[in-house]
């Protein structure tokens, strides 16, 4: 088996000026995206039953927010726990959140975190602040990248978003793919892809989903039926076939 776990980009490519792979453990948010509902399978019909969860979340709706935002602090952010703590970190999240989402800064222009090591260590101490800050639910649904979905996405399409992804894996750039069932939407969500597992016949694409701070999830690519698979979870019970292609995420990407 070959081994890739490095950072994945963009449909349209960019080499990146970071050398350093994405790490699950470091470089993702201590908390999820939140569940409005919960999902389950009835056993008698096999058919997805779905229930509003109790209490109601606080933070939901954020997954191409939380996405976006992990992969901002991948490209402009530099953690240095030798500092100092800051006193306000507010003006230093914004102005990595006014950085590109689509193209990464070099390393002597990226902006220094204070006082943390990791991302992971400081979304811990400020999980409120980086929530107010990343953007709000709305910008999960305003963003020109859906516009993709409506069309169909074929065998040989998705084929080339493997080929994409696994190109993109090489220039240590994550990369954000949208993951949907068109038109039933039984799944519509975002993933950050960031290395992959190459065996005969298919490929593991190893994600961060916003939904799971605390393990990370596979996207597997079969190159005999061209399609990509993701297993079942608590959003997606029955798990299986899903389309996927790469946007950006910036505003309006």
């Amino acid at each position: 088996m070959l081994l890739l776990v490095v950072a994945a980009g963009c449909a349209t490519s960019t080499t990146s000026n970071s050398s350093r792979r994405f790490s699950f453990q470091t470089d993702t948010f201590s908390y999820s995206n939140q569940l409005v509902w919960e999902y389950r399978l009835d056993p008698a019909t096999g058919k997805t039953i779905t229930s509003k969860r109790e209490p109601p979340p606080t933070y939901a709706h954020h997954c191409f927010v939380v996405a976006r935002a992990a992969r901002q602090f991948f490209d402009h952010a530099r953690f240095d726990a030798t500092l100092p703590r800051a006193t306000n970190y507010t003006q230093i999240v914004r102005k990595v959140l006014d950085r590109s989402p689509r193209e990464p800064s070099d390393e002597a222009e990226k902006i220094v975190i204070p006082g943390y090591a990791n991302l992971r260590e400081f979304s811990r101490d400020h999980a409120l602040l980086l929530q107010r800050e990343c953007g709000g639910a709305w910008q999960s649904y305003f963003q020109r990248g859906h516009w993709r979905m409506i069309f169909p996405l074929t065998r040989r399409h998705q084929h080339r978003a493997a080929n994409e992804l696994l190109a993109d894996l090489q220039q240590h750039r994550p990369q954000i793919v949208h993951i949907v069932r068109f038109p039933s939407l039984s799944i519509n969500h975002a993933l950050l892809v960031y290395g992959a597992e190459r065996s005969e016949g298919q490929t593991r694409f190893l994600a961060y989903d916003p939904n799971n701070a605390d393990s990370t999830t596979t996207l597997t690519f079969s190159e005999t039926e061209k399609r990509f698979t993701l297993p079942a979870n608590t959003y997606f019970p029955r798990g299986g076939r899903v389309d996927v292609y790469p946007i950006f995420t910036g505003l309006l990407y």
